[in-house]
């Protein structure tokens, strides 16, 4: 099982709560959580372990999140195109999707997890430059990333049915 796989199964992701993270506020809502998470995190130098109380609910907001939001009116928009093709994305054992996309998202992913280790590295060391660094790269791989996922749905969306009919 890789990654995207745990994280899904994690996630507990039906079809219907994919449908609802396509609504754009699940997916730029979501953009704001590594800033909240830093803040919850840093938050242990002022409030000891009451710190856990605002992680906690971050980490639940985390899993509401994409059931939070009601099905989109319209999903002719770049953060639903975006949510639609990581869905494609983790369905690429099922439903092969070409090699160009495939090799973008793992040299992204690759690069989000280093950048990852940066911002969680900087919360650790409490090192604002590195946090707020680590945090700004992980967040711009991120959108670069749902950016190749749109590409990825409009490249896949009309060589699947299923995909095509998440269209609205």
């Amino acid at each position: 099982m890789n990654y995207g796989d745990l994280a899904e199964k994690l996630m507990g992701m039906s079809d219907e709560s994919w449908e609802r993270h396509a609504n754009p506020w699940s997916g730029w809502t979501r953009v704001l959580l590594l800033p909240l998470f830093a803040i919850a995190i840093w938050s242990r130098v002022w409030i000891g372990l009451w710190c856990l109380a605002p992680i906690a609910l971050l980490g639940l907001w985390t899993w509401v999140n994409p059931r939070a939001f009601g099905r989109p009116a319209h999903t002719d928009n770049w953060m639903s195109r975006g949510v639609m093709g990581e869905r494609v994305w983790l369905n690429r054992k099922a439903v092969p999707i070409p090699a160009h996309h495939a090799r973008m998202a793992h040299i992204l992913s690759g690069a989000m997890f280093l950048a990852a280790v940066l911002y969680i590295w900087g919360l650790v060391q409490l090192d604002l430059w590195m946090t707020i660094g680590g945090m700004a790269l992980t967040i711009a791989l991120k959108l670069w990333f749902l950016d190749r996922m749109v590409w990825l749905y409009g490249d896949m969306k009309d060589r699947h049915e299923v995909y095509h009919n998440w269209q609205r």
